[in-house]
């Protein structure tokens, strides 16, 4: 699979990501990073203690590593929960689940995709 496979399989825009970073080589070193990201592992635990200040930092930070790397679902559906979180908005945390489950059901697809890109 080249990297360009996938980012078309994980919803992503290589071409959105090769205006941020200046080589191909760059963009494939840090696909290959993200999977150490914990930002999804903290939001899930956050989530899981209602922990609202921490679940907002954790999406909002998926959401920003997301962007960077051009990975357009993922950083669509952390976006909305993160705006859902944000300490002046008036949803409540646990009012989040469909929220929460679109941003699982696009991790898992960029992690399935990634593992799939690395071998």
């Amino acid at each position: 699979m080249t990297i360009q496979e996938c980012y078309a399989q994980l919803g992503g825009s290589f071409e959105d990501v090769s205006t941020r970073l200046p080589s191909q080589r760059l963009v494939e070193k840090f696909v290959a990073k993200f999977p150490n990201d914990d930002s999804y592992d903290t939001l899930c635990e956050a989530m899981a203690r209602q922990d609202r200040t921490e679940a907002f930092r954790a999406a909002h930070t998926l959401k920003g590593v997301a962007a960077n790397l051009g990975f357009s679902r993922l950083t669509n559906s952390a976006s909305q929960l993160t705006e859902a979180l944000r300490p002046e908005s008036a949803v409540v945390c646990q009012l989040s689940p469909s929220l929460m489950d679109a941003v699982t059901q696009d991790y898992r697809a960029t992690m399935d995709a990634i593992r799939a890109y690395l071998g």
